[in-house]
């Protein structure tokens, strides 16, 4: 008898769940002209100017989970698109400080709505956001991203 579980494993359950969240993000902020990525550093900015901080492009890196070189790309395509401002930082001139525009506060904001229905729907058959099969969930989630994945170097192997 085996030890290996039936049916899919949990790698891929988390692989599925994503990709069905991110084209179901894309789909539905489409009218907006954003895609999910964009949404996710915007989104973040936003977070982030409502505590008091205007990051640079690392930190806001870091906090949304993107890669730092994807962070410039979208970035400078937004800026474009008037939807955020950069400066060069003045006490470290390596670094750019990002910012929502007005128009990037507003698009923004209806963008978070948008999103905020979506999760809405997927959280409702774990009894909708404030149910304790979300709360139990976001626990269960931020454990696992809490665990990390780094390949061991040879002095942790």
């Amino acid at each position: 008898m085996s030890d290996k579980p039936e049916g899919p494993t949990p790698g891929f359950l988390v692989w599925r769940l994503s990709m069905k969240w991110r084209v179901a993000v894309d789909r539905a902020l489409a009218p907006l002209g954003l895609t999910h990525a964009q949404y996710s550093l915007l989104g973040s900015l936003s977070g982030m100017a409502r505590e008091g901080r205007a990051p640079n492009q690392r930190e806001l890196a870091d906090h949304s989970g993107l890669e730092a070189l994807y962070v410039s790309k979208l970035a400078r395509t937004l800026e474009a698109d008037g939807l955020i401002e950069r400066t060069r930082d003045p006490k470290d001139t390596r670094a750019v400080r990002l910012a929502l525009s007005d128009r990037g506060r507003e698009v923004t904001a209806a963008a978070i709505v948008v999103v905020h229905e979506l999760i809405d729907r997927l959280m409702e058959p774990l009894g909708g956001l404030a149910g304790e099969g979300t709360a139990s969930l976001k626990r269960d989630l931020g454990l696992l991203l809490d665990v990390p994945l780094d390949a061991p170097t040879e002095a942790g192997a």
